[in-house]
């Protein structure tokens, strides 16, 4: 029986790529910033489990350098490497599809860094279709931050709180009780259509509860998203008989193509409880695809360095449960999408190498050479499952 799993650490970038300049990112390093924090901070990092499957010597391979407090130089039980984005970008989906076998060809639209941020014409439409009063924020902005601005407001008036950032993203937050999750779906129904002549690759609407100015987002987030404009691995998973299992944001993030089933978590150790479980039930040929998505949500984008460090010491000591289940023929790699540098200035991604670490009963201990594109990870996994080759990537094992 043979079975895949990624586990997708959503932003753990291991250093600038060579085109980081065009990104302004010249000198980002979410892994490796976070390590010199740690240090610096009198509490080296200390991730075992991680460290032996060979994560400090991957991000060696993309930066020439070895985190602060990881020591290990030899014995890694995983294959090991780090990989560079083909797409242009930095964008969630770029980053996930490009895994996936779809490099991003063409270039996404963005809304600018203005205030307003959207068209005119974009606002005045939507709200004359879902007869909305008006709209809040209309800006670049930090999720928790604006609710937290304008959530009173919202709640007096109805207005939605509409925001962007560095993705190709239209976002609307909405409290859950006083105007209602279903309507919120409408309307972020209603935008997805509006914002397709800008080339937006998602609408994602964001609830939230609580008052007078203490709020907190919930798990019932939905990402209205553009497909992929080619068959990805799941597709190609799902259409030769196998399962394809998506957790977390990943069925939002394909537009369920290629999705055989979905299972959603409230946050990070949520979703790990979640994998677990799918992972005693998964069959042969399945692919289990999870995106753990505080690590960008919750951490990444609000800058916070404690936060990161110590969602990376729950995953590492997590892990264990994960490879004590593993069976002959299973192979998961441990990867991510993008970076999200805290200590960067700003909230947006970073343009970084993601890791590639490829672990399993069969998986031959390796460094492996940097690719130079993401879809190297699915090429490999679709090669292990014994599904028809991606159009691109390599397979590396």
């Amino acid at each position: 029986m043979k079975r895949a799993f990624i586990l997708l650490l959503d932003s753990f970038g291991l250093g600038a790529t060579p085109d980081a300049d065009k990104y302004n990112d010249v000198g980002v390093n979410t892994f490796g910033h976070i390590a010199d924090w740690a240090a610096k901070a009198g509490t080296p990092m200390q991730l075992p489990v991680m460290e032996k499957l060979g994560l400090a010597a991957a991000a060696h391979v993309a930066s020439g350098e070895w985190a602060q407090g990881f020591n290990q130089r030899e014995g890694f039980t995983a294959a090991y490497g780090a990989a560079r984005e083909r797409s242009t970008g930095k964008d969630t989906q770029s980053g996930h599809w490009e895994i996936a076998g779809v490099p991003v060809e063409f270039d996404w639209g963005y809304f600018p860094k203005t205030v307003p941020s959207f068209p005119a014409e974009l606002t005045q439409k939507l709200q004359e279709l879902t007869g909305v009063p008006g709209f809040l924020g209309d800006c670049h902005a930090s999720g928790t931050e604006i609710i937290n601005k304008h959530g009173d407001e919202h709640v007096a008036t109805g207005k939605p709180i509409i925001y962007t950032s560095a993705d190709s993203v239209l976002q609307i937050a909405a409290h859950e009780e006083s105007f209602g999750l279903e309507r919120l779906y409408e309307v972020c129904e209603i935008a997805f259509k509006l914002v397709e002549p800008y080339n937006i690759g998602r609408v994602i609407a964001r609830p939230f509860t609580g008052a007078n100015g203490n709020y907190t987002r919930t798990t019932n987030r939905h990402d209205y998203a553009v497909a992929p404009p080619a068959p990805t691995l799941l597709d190609h998973v799902k259409n030769d008989g196998g399962e394809v299992i998506a957790l977390g944001k990943i069925s939002d993030i394909f537009a369920t193509q290629g999705v055989s089933r979905v299972v959603k978590g409230k946050d990070n150790m949520a979703l790990f409880d979640a994998l677990l479980k799918v992972q005693d039930e998964a069959g042969d040929k399945s692919l289990t695809f999870v995106n753990f998505v505080d690590f960008d949500q919750a951490f990444g984008h609000r800058r916070d360095v404690t936060g990161y460090s110590n969602a990376l010491h729950e995953m590492d000591a997590r892990l264990p449960e994960f490879i004590a289940r593993m069976q002959e023929g299973d192979v998961a790699v441990i990867t991510a999408d993008h970076g999200c540098d805290p200590t960067w200035p700003g909230s947006d991604h970073t343009r970084e190498h993601i890791p590639m670490i490829f672990f399993g009963p069969g998986v031959k201990p390796q460094q492996l050479p940097v690719s130079e594109s993401f879809s190297d990870i699915g090429q490999t996994l679709a090669h292990h499952l014994g599904v028809p080759p991606l159009s691109n990537g390599n397979n590396l094992l």
